[in-house]
């Protein structure tokens, strides 16, 4: 199949009578079977699946027909791989079954395969494929259109059967289980545990046995290791003062104020859960007058909430804001182990962490409220391994050499 005939998702339209397609398939489900109304005792057999051939245009696929025809389109790809649709019906989206089994698309209508005439097949073309792989990394949503698990949990009940985006690192990964259904079908189901910086632990279901295969391949915690840039305080200054926009980045360097051993007020705050304004425990309502929630039953989030310094041979950061969970797994002791140590163990674990050299993850916003113009998130903090130290330091020794030699 030459793939340069192609016809791009954006233009696609009923008139086109034999339209050709090719896309990398970002989502796909589990092939189902219904009984034919038409003819009985036999059933009918239907996938569906979802390509992309652009940052901003996708299209929704679903195919129908016998067990052989459905069962061989399923095992021809898989999500992440780049396909050639031959031969589709381009129709108009049918706007409840559109919404209600299938990823929402950019696209006006959506594509159906018909036993007799249609085809789907790998593209075989590598420069086709190297256009289209990296388009699996990019969120088919607007960057701002999500919900925070705070949200969730606060408007459960509100939200109860919508389809909702969100926004989440992945804390764990469960194993699959297997199980038969009443009717003898053959089922699976995978747990993960989401968080963020408003819920430290939050259970997310999958079904569909790609979607299963796709989760197990995600490293738990390991967000952050696309962040790859190296800053010291000095640059990280600078970097804000030039640029308007949040950035993030890589930092070796000490803890030089970390106050654990403050008034417990001080280090484990209560936010109420919608917009993470600070709350006290028996508050009724969100005190913001700005809070979405603040007419509904409060509800909370209490966690570590500590501003922490770091500071390196070129500056210090003051104050960046360290929360629940990333504390958590940096002090080692949840909020309950923590509470319950007494004043002297709380210095003394103060102690273990101030001047330890450490691998800081942060995300930087310049602040017009703070006196240093830069505000500071810690996303992941862990003790730096000196290897990795000293060859950071021979990099930054060569920059310099390098800029004073010029």
């Amino acid at each position: 199949m030459d793939s340069s005939m192609c016809i791009d998702i954006a233009e696609l339209h009923p008139k086109f009578s034999h339209p050709k397609v090719v896309g990398i398939v970002i989502a796909k489900t589990d092939v189902k079977s219904f009984p034919d109304r038409k003819n009985f005792g036999v059933d009918r057999f239907t996938l569906s699946f979802t390509i992309k051939d652009s940052p901003d245009f996708f299209i929704n696929v679903t195919g129908w027909g016998s067990d052989g025809y459905i069962n061989g389109l399923a095992n021809t790809f898989t999500i992440g791989e780049c396909v050639i649709v031959d031969n589709p019906l381009v129709t108009g989206k049918d706007p409840e079954k559109e919404e209600k089994f299938c990823p929402t698309t950019t696209s006006l209508y959506r594509l159906l395969l018909s036993e007799a005439h249609s085809k789907v097949y790998l593209c075989a073309d590598m420069d086709t494929i190297d256009k289209l792989l990296p388009l699996i990394h990019l969120p088919v949503k607007d960057s701002r259109d999500f919900y925070s698990l705070g949200d969730i949990v606060a408007n459960g009940k509100s939200l109860n059967n919508t389809v909702i985006n969100v926004l989440a690192a992945v804390k764990s990964i469960g194993e699959p289980k297997f199980f038969t259904t009443s009717d003898n079908r053959k089922g699976q189901r995978l747990e993960l545990k989401l968080f963020d910086d408003s819920v430290s632990s939050f259970p997310l279901l999958c079904w569909d046995r790609e979607t299963i295969q796709l989760a197990q391949t995600l490293v738990p915690k390991e967000t952050v290791d696309s962040i790859t840039d190296v800053f010291t305080m000095s640059q990280m200054k600078q970097k804000a003062r030039d640029n308007p926009q949040a950035f993030f980045g890589i930092s070796y360097s000490f803890i030089s104020k970390l106050d654990l051993d403050s008034s417990i007020s001080k280090v484990i705050r209560t936010r109420c859960a919608t917009c993470k304004f600070q709350v006290t425990e028996d508050a009724q309502s969100c005190a913001n007058p700005l809070c979405p929630a603040r007419d509904q039953a409060l509800s909370v989030t209490t966690g570590f909430d500590l501003l922490v310094d770091f500071t390196d041979h070129t500056g210090t950061v003051q104050a960046c804001s360290l929360r629940s969970p990333v504390a958590e797994q940096m002090l080692g002791f949840t909020i309950e182990e923590f509470t319950s140590l007494d004043d002297g163990q709380q210095t003394a674990l103060k102690w273990k962490f101030l001047l330890e050299r450490f691998k800081v993850y942060l995300k930087i916003l310049p602040s017009t409220k703070l006196k240093t113009g830069i505000k500071g998130i810690v996303l992941a903090c862990s003790l730096a391994d000196p290897g990795e130290v000293k060859q950071h330091m021979s990099g930054l020794l060569e920059q310099l050499s390098s800029q004073h030699a010029h």
